[in-house]
């Protein structure tokens, strides 16, 4: 199918149907690369780990996370 194709076929959606195509489409331009997202995730954990080790934030232990949470949703 050609692009003139999917375009006329895309035009007789509904309103709805159609905002969702956009919305998928341009969802799938703005998606990071399976390299990009490894690296922004490096940068950050990086950026984590300086931060523990520089003192300007304190590590909190997955303990008290969770107690945390789970007395948020009581």
């Amino acid at each position: 199918m050609n692009l003139q194709k999917i375009e006329d076929e895309a035009l007789h959606l509904p309103k709805e149907e159609r905002a969702q195509l956009i919305q998928r489409l341009v969802l799938s331009l703005e998606s990071p690369s399976d390299k990009e997202l490894r690296s922004d995730w490096l940068l950050e954990a990086r950026r984590r780990s300086e931060e523990l080790d520089d003192g300007s934030v304190q590590a909190v232990s997955g303990e008290d996370v969770m107690r945390k949470a789970r007395a948020l949703i009581k």
